[in-house]
């Protein structure tokens, strides 16, 4: 899948004997890589996030309409967001607003808007299926 081969890094153990942890983390990335792998853009954000509050109203803006998991708001939120802290690196970003493009992860706020300006957002969502204009 697109999203297997974009979360560097990060391996995942299908043996019978996994630990505890390691099966809760089977169960974490399966849920992401369903999330990301069926929805043109998926945004990770926490409700009352000032970035990830930007990151919604830029693409709301282009015409996208995005998934939006608020982890303070999902069960398995806590979770989710230290899953997005591997993905995003320890000490490179924020794990939120986590933003996920044709089943990739694009970045945080940062990345979205260093694409928005340099011009590559938009056909990166047009690739996504998820502009069409």
């Amino acid at each position: 899948m697109e999203v297997e081969k974009h979360i560097a890094g990060i391996h995942v153990s299908d043996s019978s004997t996994s630990s505890n942890e390691e099966m809760k983390m089977n169960t974490i990335y399966d849920k992401v890589r369903y999330l990301v792998s069926g929805n043109a853009v998926v945004v990770f954000t926490i409700s009352g996030c000032c970035m990830c509050h930007v990151v919604k109203q830029l693409l709301f803006s282009l015409g996208v309409g995005p998934t939006v998991v608020e982890l303070d708001r999902e069960a398995a939120g806590l979770e989710i967001h230290g899953f997005l802290r591997q993905i995003a690196g320890e000490g490179q970003q924020h794990p939120v607003p986590a933003v996920f493009v044709g089943g990739k992860f694009l970045g945080g706020v940062e990345t979205l808007m260093a694409c928005h300006i340099n011009g590559t957002l938009v056909p990166h969502l047009k690739d996504a299926g998820a502009l069409w204009l």
